[in-house]
């Protein structure tokens, strides 16, 4: 039906083929325009964000850390995904090695359990910054960020191995179709010719853990903040750390809400969302996030919106002064 050749031997598929959204094909072009663009953007953004906490040495307070570390895990999260996304929609190649696409769907993995990682640490910081400002730096020590940054990766690395490699060991004798734009776990899922329901309930189960135990410890420890905050007797200290919160939940809230809504549209199927509502929700999940961090979290930051602005004229006037 899709002009594709299937696989029918038994044995592991040397590709598959991501069709890129199904049922909007003739979009594919203006996709990948706009896609493109927003990859850009997020680059570019991620990117300034690391260079300005990187050469000022007064932006390396913890939360600038976690900052610079959630800047790179976007930039490997988009690049994980977005430049095949573009050919697929440009040219229509959607053709990927098995294990490229295994390699891709483990990133993936590893990068947003690590980026939830790093939202719950910030959190953290803005309670210890607001609720315990004395004790901040005696509290939040190298050791402990160090402690921390470990932690969340070794918690990625122990939950999201199990979930690519049972999906990669399952037999695939069937269609090599995907109908994803990506390797999305549960599409790829679906074309194992073994029951892969072992895989999907661990990645259910797995994400709903990591994720509901995150955003629990978030939402408790916004709520002693925003008791701190009602206690102050400062009207512009309340606003400042009101507007600092704000933007910190806005991205927690940006980046949670579709994707717990892209993983549990994909476990409901297509009998309940249409299939291309779920392809383009996850892939939104994957890319708006990323482009958006950098504007939410840095530019609303009044040092690194400081910082950047002198970056940007001092690179501006260098390069008329070599030109004259």
């Amino acid at each position: 039906m899709l002009g594709i050749p299937y696989n029918h031997t038994m044995e592991t598929p040397a590709t598959f083929f991501l069709v890129g959204i199904p049922g909007l094909q003739s979009s594919h072009l203006w996709l990948a325009i706009s896609l493109s663009a927003v990859y850009i953007t997020s680059l570019l953004g991620n990117t300034l964000i690391m260079t300005v906490i990187w050469m000022d040495f007064t932006l390396q307070e913890p939360m600038y850390c976690f900052l610079y570390v959630l800047a790179a895990v976007d930039i490997v999260l988009a690049s994980s995904v977005v430049p095949k996304m573009v050919s697929i929609f440009f040219s229509g190649d959607g053709s990927i090695s098995f294990n490229a696409c295994f390699t891709q769907m483990y990133i993936v993995h590893a990068a947003t359990s690590v980026e939830t990682g790093l939202l719950l640490a910030m959190a953290f910081d803005r309670y210890v910054a607001i609720c315990k400002p004395l004790h901040y730096k005696r509290i939040l020590t190298p050791q402990l960020m160090l402690a921390m940054s470990m932690a969340i990766t070794i918690r990625a690395v122990i939950f999201m191995t199990p979930l690519s490699w049972m999906l990669s060991h399952l037999p695939f004798c069937g269609s090599n179709v995907v109908l994803h734009s990506y390797c999305e776990h549960i599409a790829v899922a679906k074309l194992a010719c073994a029951d892969p329901m072992p895989s999907s309930l661990y990645s259910v189960i797995g994400s709903s853990i990591i994720v509901g135990s995150d955003v629990a410890f978030i939402a408790a420890s916004y709520q002693v903040i925003l008791r701190a905050v009602c206690g102050l007797s400062s009207k512009n200290a309340q606003l400042k750390a009101l507007s600092t919160c704000g933007s910190h939940v806005g991205v927690m809230a940006l980046y949670y809400l579709p994707g717990m809504a892209s993983i549990y549209v994909a476990w409901l199927g297509k009998a309940m969302v249409p299939l291309h509502t779920q392809v383009l929700l996850a892939d939104l999940y994957l890319v708006i996030p990323p482009t958006l961090n950098p504007i939410i979290y840095g530019l609303r930051t009044k040092q690194i919106r400081k910082r950047t602005w002198s970056l940007l004229m001092h690179c501006l006037f260098d390069h008329s002064k070599l030109g004259s």
